[in-house]
């Protein structure tokens, strides 16, 4: 037996539980928005929708379903083999940003300890975001010019490959070789 053989049966599970924990997630998604709709029907019913920690409360409640639409979109990505970490970064700052917007002081034990805490979450903050910001860069940069559609990078909108992705070996004028050239004098140059 080929270990390919005996391996690819827990692939497809592992792909299946990936799926189903993709909907677990659009199912957690969907309860966190329903609570959602009724906390805010109920802040307007009361009259206390101004009060800032009501609000905090709120912003807390819809940055924790965009954490969920991220780590969504991770399982997502990974169950078709695409690369996560910018959606890992993005989660992680929407996480910290979490943090930092229902930050109260009042909560630890001191001022020293409030402290620290805050300090932890702007270096990770910081750290973050320019983690984020670097993962973009070298994301643009692996990105060839010529990927994009009309867009022939500094060639004049001349593609110098074939649709099959190999060089082309033509000079441009339809794959038709120079006249007065004979069609082979591009391999022997090249050789």
């Amino acid at each position: 037996m080929r270990i390919e053989d005996a391996v690819e049966p827990s692939e497809r599970g592992m792909k299946l539980l990936e799926v189903g924990t993709a909907y677990f997630l659009l199912v957690l998604f969907a309860i966190g928005f329903l609570d959602l709709i009724l906390v805010l029907v109920e802040l307007l019913a009361s009259g206390e929708f101004t009060d800032p920690s009501q609000v905090i409360d709120i912003i807390d409640t819809v940055l924790v379903l965009l954490i969920i639409v991220e780590i969504h979109q991770t399982v997502v990505a990974f169950s078709r083999d695409e690369p996560v970490v910018r959606i890992v970064i993005s989660a992680a700052l929407i996480a910290i940003t979490r943090k930092v917007i229902s930050f109260r002081p009042g909560e630890y034990a001191n001022i020293n300890d409030a402290f620290v805490a805050a300090v932890a979450f702007a270096l990770l903050l910081g750290v973050l975001v320019a983690a984020y910001f670097v993962v973009r860069r070298v994301d643009a940069d692996a990105v060839p010019p010529d990927s994009f559609a009309g867009d022939g990078g500094d060639r004049g909108g001349r593609d110098d490959h074939r649709l099959d992705g190999e060089p082309r070996t033509d000079d441009g004028n339809g794959g038709e070789p120079d006249s007065d050239r004979p069609p082979d004098a591009d391999q022997r140059s090249n050789g």
